[in-house]
């Protein structure tokens, strides 16, 4: 597709508005592009929690960089339109009380912490930071994550709160997520993670410590199937050094042991952006994993480069 929608207005994305569903669904029949069940490869894009919160620079969590990082994303669906079988949007999901959130927590004298405070086991056994629920969950969490997944315990500031506006996709893009879905006549997938309470939920595909007899406390088992019956899976969003990284890192993992499945995998590096910490340089964490990722198979390409398959 050459030509982009009339009512897509690049400038509007990082702001709030009603889209006009009317108008999109009228220039999606009007485009007169075949089913996505016609299709003879089935082209997966997987969009990572671009949402209000991150990708606006007034949400709670703004990821620089996001706005036009959105722009590309929203361009590579008019342009590829007609090869995109199906589109998965995540959706990071919190309630206000959650372990990484400030009021879990407080000090000898009773303050929260503030948002990137880093908080570890150590911390805990000498009384710097205490749990005010669940202290003994608490507790074994923050130490089961260094020792199993290798983190540190971050305290984010209230974001993407369900309810919220914050948690809702930046408007723009969901224009060109709605006007795809009636244009090819296929459901998009909207996936919520992030509101089991006593973990962190950073990959899509599953918390980084599993939460026995939670229904989303452990792998997503149903989505990784839906992707390894894909043909190519494109994946983008928000942040880089977070929810993506761990996501493609799951994949990665998942999939070793099939280096096919590794390497219908395309990342597209052009799409995302890092959180900007005062003290960790997450972007340079980022990249190294990103390294180790290719050597094993999976793609890296610009999202104004030709599709390669």
């Amino acid at each position: 597709m050459d030509n982009f929608p009339t009512f897509y207005d690049p400038d509007q994305i990082g702001t709030l508005f009603y889209p006009d569903y009317a108008a999109i669904a009228a220039e999606a029949y009007a485009t007169n592009l075949p089913p996505a069940s016609e299709d003879r490869q089935n082209v997966h894009l997987v969009i990572i929690d671009m949402q209000v919160d991150f990708c606006h620079e007034n949400g709670s969590l703004y990821v620089p960089g996001s706005g036009p990082d959105i722009q590309r994303v929203i361009e590579f669906i008019y342009k590829h339109a007609e090869r995109i079988t199906n589109i998965t949007c995540s959706l990071d999901s919190h309630l206000p009380h959650q372990i990484f959130h400030p009021a879990w927590w407080a000090d000898e004298a009773g303050n929260h912490p503030d948002p990137f405070t880093m908080i570890t086991y150590d911390d805990i056994k000498a009384g710097k930071w205490r749990p005010l629920v669940a202290p003994v969950q608490s507790t074994n969490y923050v130490k089961k994550l260094e020792q199993e997944a290798k983190k540190t315990l971050t305290i984010w500031p209230y974001h993407v709160m369900i309810g919220s506006m914050g948690n809702a996709l930046d408007p723009e893009l969901f224009s060109a997520i709605l006007w795809h879905s009636l244009a090819r006549k296929t459901q998009p997938t909207w996936l919520t993670k992030g509101t089991v309470p006593l973990t962190e939920h950073y990959s899509i595909i599953q918390p980084e410590v599993a939460v026995p007899n939670h229904p989303m406390g452990g792998k997503n088992k149903h989505f990784l199937d839906t992707l390894a019956d894909a043909d190519a899976i494109i994946i983008a969003g928000e942040a880089e050094s977070h929810c993506v990284l761990e996501t493609v890192e799951d994949l990665v993992e998942e999939f070793s042991a099939q280096p096919d499945t590794l390497q219908k995998i395309y990342f597209l590096k052009d799409c995302t952006s890092p959180v900007l910490h005062p003290d960790v340089d997450f972007h340079a964490i980022a990249l190294e994993r990103f390294a180790e990722f290719e050597k094993q198979g999976v793609n890296f390409m610009e999202s104004t480069a030709e599709l390669p398959f």
